[in-house]
C-alpha cells in the first residue's frame, strides 16, 4: 500500500484574516453560502460581508442548527441547491466545519473552512464525524479531498474562551501517540495510505509544540494577549494536528472519545476534553514509562484538561456505565483497533479505571 499525505489546498493564518475572506471565495465561486452559528454571525458577521463588498462573490448567512448529523447535512443541502450557491463555507466550530465539509462533498462544491475557535484539528481534514441528532458519535464520513483553503483569523481566536483553545491542544495532544502506534501497526491512515515520515515528524512537532508552549499560551489568552506561544498553538491544534492525524491515523485515544458519548453526563465537555482523558487511557493500555505517563498527566492538569472522569462529568462511577463505554470504544469499525496490540473490552474496561486512578493520584484527591 502506497504512502499517503493529505492538506488542505492553502492554509492561511493571522490577525485580521477574516476581512480577506471574500478575496479568497471569489477565486473559487459566483455565490457562497455560509454556515455559521446565531453568536458567530453576531459577532464576526459585519466583518465577514466587509470583505465580499468589492468581488465578485456574494454571500449568505445559514443558521447552524448545532449537530453534524444526517439531517443537518440534508438541510444544508436543500439550501444550497434552492439559492443556487457554488460554494460552501463554515465559519465557527468543529461541528460546523464537518457539516459544511460534507455539504460541499455531496452538492459537489468548493469548500472554505474559517474556525472561529481553536478547538479542533477538524478544520484541515477530509474528514466529518456523523452524530445522531442527540449527539451520539455514529460514524466517520471519509471525503476524497481536502478543504480548499483554511482560513483563521487569530485575533478572534484570541479572544474565543481560553477553555476552547485548550480543549484544542487536548485534541492534538492525541495526534503523536496515535501516530505512532499506528506507525507501528502499519495502520491504514484515515487518507486511506500507509504514514509518510513527513506526517509523522509533523505530529511529533506537534507534541513538542503544545508541551513547550501549551502553558504559555494558556497565560497569555487569559491576560487577553495575543502572542507568539498562543500563534505557534493555534497552527499545532489545527494544521499541525490536522495533517498528523489524517496521514499518520487514529488509534486509542480518540476511540475512547467515542466511547465516552455514550455517557449523557459527557456530552457538555468539549470534543478535545474527552480526548485528552482518552490519550491518558491509550497510554495506560500501552502500559509506557511511568515518567511519560506523568508528563502527559501533568500537562494536562497545567492546562486545566480532565484527567478524571469526574472532571468530565461522571459523578457517579458504575461498572455498568464503564463498560458501555469500552464497548463502544471497542466497536469493530472504530479505531482502537489499530493499536499495535489486540484490545478487547475488558482491557479496555481496566484501562479506563486506572486511568481515572492516575488522574486522581496526581491530582492528589
Amino acid at each position: 500500500m502506497a504512502k499517503i499525505l493529505f492538506s488542505p489546498g492553502k492554509y492561511i493564518q493571522g490577525p485580521g484574516e477574516i476581512k480577506n475572506l471574500g478575496s479568497y471565495a471569489a477565486v473559487l465561486g459566483k455565490k457562497a453560502l455560509i454556515l455559521i452559528s446565531a453568536g458567530g454571525k453576531k459577532r464576526s458577521g459585519e466583518n465577514v460581508l466587509s470583505g465580499f463588498e468589492n468581488v465578485d462573490c456574494t454571500a449568505e448567512f445559514e443558521i447552524f442548527h448545532g449537530e453534524c448529523s444526517y439531517n443537518e447535512i440534508h438541510r444544508i443541502e436543500k439550501i444550497v441547491k434552492e439559492k443556487e450557491c457554488d460554494l460552501v463555507i463554515g465559519i465557527g466550530g468543529g461541528k460546523i466545519f464537518d457539516t459544511a465539509k460534507a455539504v460541499a462533498y455531496y452538492q459537489k462544491t468548493p469548500v472554505i473552512i474559517c474556525p472561529t475557535i481553536a478547538s479542533t484539528d477538524a478544520p484541515c481534514s477530509a474528514l466529518s464525524v456523523i452524530y445522531s441528532d442527540a449527539g451520539v458519535f455514529e460514524e466517520y464520513l471519509f471525503l476524497p479531498s481536502n478543504p480548499n483553503i483554511v482560513l483563521l483569523d487569530t485575533e478572534i481566536i484570541a479572544k474565543s474562551p481560553v477553555r476552547l483553545t485548550m480543549a484544542g491542544i487536548g485534541d492534538a495532544l492525541a495526534t503523536y501517540f496515535e501516530a505512532r502506534a499506528c506507525v507501528e501497526s502499519e495502520a491504514t491512515t484515515c487518507a486511506n495510505g500507509k504514514a509518510t515520515s513527513a506526517a509523522f515528524a509533523l505530529a511529533e512537532l506537534c507534541l513538542n509544540t503544545l508541551l513547550e508552549e501549551g502553558y504559555k499560551a494558556k497565560v497569555a489568552l487569559e491576560a487577553g494577549a495575543l502572542t507568539p506561544a498562543v500563534e505557534k498553538i493555534v497552527e499545532a491544534n489545527t494544521l499541525l494536528s490536522g495533517i498528523g492525524f489524517e496521514s499518520c491515523g487514529l488509534a486509542g485515544a480518540h476511540a475512547i472519545h467515542n466511547g465516552l458519548t455514550v455517557l449523557e453526563e459527557c456530552h457538555s465537555m468539549y470534543h478535545g476534553e474527552k480526548v485528552a482523558f482518552g490519550t491518558i487511557v491509550q497510554l495506560v493500555l500501552e502500559n509506557v514509562p511511568m515518567d511519560e505517563l506523568e508528563e502527559i498527566i501533568e500537562f494536562c492538569i497545567s492546562v486545566d484538561l480532565p484527567v478524571t472522569l469526574k472532571q468530565l462529568g461522571v459523578k457517579k462511577i458504575t461498572e455498568e456505565k464503564i463498560r458501555k463505554v469500552a464497548e463502544l470504544a471497542c466497536a469493530e469499525s472504530d479505531t482502537l483497533h489499530n493499536m499495535p496490540f489486540e484490545v478487547s473490552v475488558e482491557s479496555t474496561y481496566n484501562a479506563i479505571l486506572a486511568a481515572d486512578a492516575y488522574g486522581h493520584r496526581f491530582l492528589g484527591k
